[in-house]
């Protein structure tokens, strides 16, 4: 005890005794003294005394469509850092292929007494999915904000990425890079960031490099899987035809990608460029390091929980879409477009 005082003491900067009168609940210390000792407890890996834990404001849930995608982790990371500062403890639900659905896992965390749900990529994203779901949400009295996608039909706040913006940043940067034929491999249609996706991929093309509307979605946008293995079976069909550089939706995608492109006998970037997007926890590291529009998850996540809790407390933000806007990251997997190549 007497070493973990001299410990807690240096660390905060004050006298021993002064440690002790904090640990026991002692009055006579001044409260910013008192949150200099707390603040050393926690960065030497001490337990907090039981009678100098905050009490908690009470549970918030957070659905995630799944963990292996590395997005979902730094986007669940930030939201629960966010919510713990501002006292409430975070519950992190996870549907799983076979496992609890998205309206299981809603009724279990209402079971439970949250005062609100945050969901991430759920099935407000889906455009075939019933809204009503979260009317009837609304109607029991639980505040919940949407990350990642859009509906009108649902009267809540929305947080996104500009995903039109996304695929902008990304064709322009292949453009200047001289390549004339961008493929575009994304998840499946009925989604709507993959519909915004689209739009932005088409009208980038059309603009920059005169071609129709039409040709663009049927030659160059490859739908798949949000999978390392959609994102190679998607290049695989991009590259058959003659694309010199292909975006992907998500940094999974862009890895299968330049699967594909090996396993075809090119090289990336100086065969074909790959561009991803998220800019997902270590994916500067891999090889090539990774050319990826990032998505701004620090931005993304604070302002979901800040927009929850002014709902929490009644007094809500404007029921409408929050837009943050990527940014273009160029590492080694983007080159100049080659010249003649031989194919086998």
């Amino acid at each position: 005890m007497t070493t973990r005082l001299a410990d807690i003491a240096a660390q905060a900067g004050v006298s021993e005794a002064t440690v002790s009168r904090v640990l026991n609940g002692k009055p006579g210390v001044a409260a910013t003294t008192r949150q200099s000792v707390l603040a050393a407890l926690d960065v030497l890996g001490y337990e907090r005394p039981v009678r100098l834990r905050q009490r908690s404001e009470g549970l918030v849930g957070l659905i995630t469509p799944e963990l292996e995608n590395p997005i979902f982790p730094a986007l669940a990371q930030v939201i629960g850092q966010a919510l713990t500062r501002q006292g409430y403890t975070p519950v992190l639900a996870t549907q799983t292929p076979g496992g609890s659905t998205e309206d299981e896992l809603t009724e279990m965390l209402v079971d439970r007494g949250v005062a609100g749900i945050i969901y991430v990529s759920g099935l407000h994203a889906d455009t075939t999915a019933d809204m009503q779901r979260y009317e009837r949400l609304r109607a029991q009295g639980v505040p919940f904000v949407l990350v990642d996608g859009f509906s009108s039909k649902v009267q809540a706040p929305f947080i996104s990425p500009d995903d039109r913006a996304a695929m902008s940043l990304a064709v322009t940067h292949l453009v200047s890079l001289g390549h004339t034929r961008i493929g575009l491999a994304l998840g499946p249609k009925r989604f709507v960031p993959v519909q915004r996706k689209i739009e932005g991929f088409v009208r980038t093309v059309q603009d920059q490099l005169d071609l129709g509307a039409e040709t663009v979605e049927k030659e160059f946008v490859q739908h798949s899987l949000y999978t390392l293995e959609g994102g190679q079976a998607a290049a695989a069909a991009l590259i058959g035809r003659d694309c010199t550089a292909v975006v992907c939706a998500s940094d999974m995608m862009a890895l299968g990608a330049i699967r594909a492109a090996r396993q075809l006998g090119l090289d990336v970037p100086k065969d074909v460029s790959v561009v991803g997007f998220d800019d997902s926890p270590l994916i500067a590291f891999t090889d090539p390091p990774l050319t990826t529009v990032r998505k701004p998850v620090p931005a993304m996540g604070q302002a979901a929980v800040r927009t929850l809790l002014e709902e929490i407390a009644g007094t809500p933000a404007p029921h409408s879409e929050f837009v943050f806007m990527p940014e273009l990251v160029v590492r080694g997997s983007t080159a100049s477009a080659p010249g003649e190549r031989n194919r086998s």
